[in-house]
């Protein structure tokens, strides 16, 4: 199941590839008749007519691939998501399900050294991790640790 955006992005990274050869070719052919000259004035149609065209091609096919490399990027993301959407339970609209039932409801509150987050116990971003400890008071009141977005643990205080 691939979007038609990706079969869109694939000409623009060939497109990039081959100005990026092509800018490569003439640069080297434009120092191959500079190498060959004495005297300036008899280089500068080497540079003029080929290693200037060739450094811009490279720079071309430089932000051709970057630009490539980005949409397809871009693509894979909105296919995951379609995916992602596709999942969810039949009859229910998309983000329905998720806001009527809570993700983690224990009152257990959990944290992972090093970690900037505190959670529940069933939160799915600790649980089942060995090395996740009760959450230190002490960095609560101080400010180290935030709740975490996706099982909300600052209801579990009210």
């Amino acid at each position: 199941m691939r979007t038609m955006r990706l079969r869109t992005v694939h000409p623009v990274l060939w497109a990039g590839w081959a100005a990026l050869a092509a800018g490569a070719v003439l640069c080297v052919l434009g120092w191959y008749g500079v190498s060959g000259e004495r005297f300036a004035e008899r280089q500068l149609p080497y540079l003029a007519s080929c290693t200037v065209p060739g450094a811009a091609l490279i720079v071309a096919g430089s932000v051709l691939i970057t630009h490539g490399r980005g949409a397809l990027a871009a693509a894979r993301v909105e296919e995951l998501y379609a995916l992602l959407v596709a999942a969810e339970p039949e009859g229910t609209e998309p983000g329905t399900a998720s806001a009527a039932a809570p993700l983690a409801v224990s009152g257990e509150l959990l944290m992972v050294p090093g970690g900037t987050l505190w959670h529940r116990a069933d939160c799915p971003l600790v649980a089942g991790k060995a090395e996740a400890v009760p959450v230190d008071a002490k960095l609560v009141r101080g400010g180290e640790l935030s709740p975490c977005p996706i099982c909300e643990p600052a209801e579990a205080d009210d």
